[in-house]
């Protein structure tokens, strides 16, 4: 692991792999087997179980853990203390180390702090979850979900604005990106 910060109160396990330019604040734990890109960075407190996949330029904020069934694609943004689930119906006695459901964080994807990510649903692609939402099932492509249960509110652009798509389009007023509804979804035009 060359080219890589990890501060002196952390521990990368032998066996995981840390692309460099990578960043690992305090107090984390990246256990064997734990894949991550380049110039990703991990606030205090984090943990990255192994089996897990982090892309390149992903941010973790702080009090964030990767569970086993967990993949983060490229650019996604974790706030402070949100959570992932990774079983269904966990029991303290009742061994689901064979139950882990997948979860699945697309590219470019920001999720808000203190936000859950109930396990077993993907976020799409420059999804935006709100702070504090919890999120029970998938998140289209560019869409804006907020509440408990989370509920699509509107789209965002994939530089992060909001959008306002009247008549079945939009232009971003920050980067001028111009979407079209189709089909119930959101695609650049």
């Amino acid at each position: 692991m060359t080219d890589v910060f990890v501060h002196p109160s952390s521990f990368v396990d032998d066996g995981a792999v840390v692309g460099k330019g990578t960043k690992i604040w305090h107090f984390c734990h990246v256990m064997p087997g734990a894949v991550i890109g380049e110039r990703c960075s991990l606030g205090q407190n984090c943990v990255v179980m192994p089996g897990t996949r982090l892309g390149n330029n992903v941010k973790l904020q702080n009090n964030v853990s990767i569970y086993e069934g967990v993949v983060l694609e490229d650019d996604v943004f974790c706030g402070p203390s949100m959570v992932f689930t990774n079983v269904g119906t966990p029991r303290s006695h009742v061994n689901r180390r064979g139950e882990y459901e997948p979860t699945l964080v697309r590219r470019g994807a920001s999720i808000g702090a203190n936000a859950t990510i109930v396990c077993g649903v993907t976020l799409g692609r420059f999804a935006f979850v709100g702070a504090g939402a919890v999120v029970t099932r998938d998140v289209k492509d560019h869409a804006l979900v907020v509440g408990n249960p989370a509920r699509q509110i509107g789209w965002m652009c994939q530089c992060g604005e909001r959008l306002t798509v009247e008549g079945g389009a939009g232009a971003c007023a920050r980067c001028g990106s111009r979407y079209r509804e189709q089909g119930g979804e959101l695609v650049a035009s």
